[in-house]
């Protein structure tokens, strides 16, 4: 019987395991230029990163994130300078970026825009206080519901990235991938990020 008991806690220990780790958060959409992805063109290439976003924190965390993710998949990341608050070029338009491409020797520019998506918003709990009667001896009874704490708002982030050829200028591939609403924002950019780079490595890039 402990036995039996031991094998039945080890499935389901495995199968929560996958649950957690299996799912991902997957591409909305992506397009790719056939002529320049087969081959794997950049696995082992210089890839200068661009973060893109109003908040230093997130693109501090994109940067960081995306150059995990490239390593982990044979390229070598090269970090570009912040691109500073006001950075909004649009993905798959990188042109500021080229020329530090150029003179860091990177062979492309990956440039990926973080930005909300939607918010969801939750009310704070309710605390419930009620009066009855006891022994059958009180009939009616008052409820009261009090709310407790404010309203909060998790906001879901997206990514538009973009990978282009430097000596061409020619973009490669762009991609779209969202994360739902949650308030722990530095793992739904990982969870991008990921995304992002798992979709160029699937398309042939690396």
């Amino acid at each position: 019987m402990t036995l039996v008991v031991r094998r039945a806690s080890l499935s389901m220990i495995a199968a929560a395991a996958c649950l957690a780790g299996c799912a991902s958060t997957q591409l909305d959409a992506q397009w790719a230029d056939p002529q320049l992805v087969s081959g794997q063109p950049l696995r082992g290439a210089r890839v200068l990163v661009v973060c893109e976003s109003p908040d230093q924190v997130l693109r501090r965390v994109c940067t960081d994130q995306m150059t995990a993710q490239l390593v982990s998949v044979g390229a070598v990341p090269v970090p570009a300078p912040d691109v500073g608050d006001g950075a909004n070029s649009p993905p798959g338009g990188p042109a500021p970026y080229v020329a530090a491409a150029r003179t860091a020797n990177a062979k492309a520019v990956l440039v990926t825009a973080i930005a909300p998506n939607g918010s969801v918003a939750k009310p704070g709990f309710t605390l419930g206080v009620g009066l009855g009667g006891f022994g059958g001896n009180v009939g009616g009874g008052v409820g009261v519901s009090v709310p407790m704490g404010g309203t909060k708002v998790e906001t879901g982030y997206a990514a538009n990235a973009s990978i282009t050829d430097v000596a061409s200028g020619r973009l490669m591939w762009t991609a779209r991938a969202s994360e739902a609403a949650s308030a722990d924002v530095n793992a739904q950019v990982s969870a991008l990020s990921k995304a992002v780079v798992a979709g160029a490595l699937k398309a042939g890039l690396f």
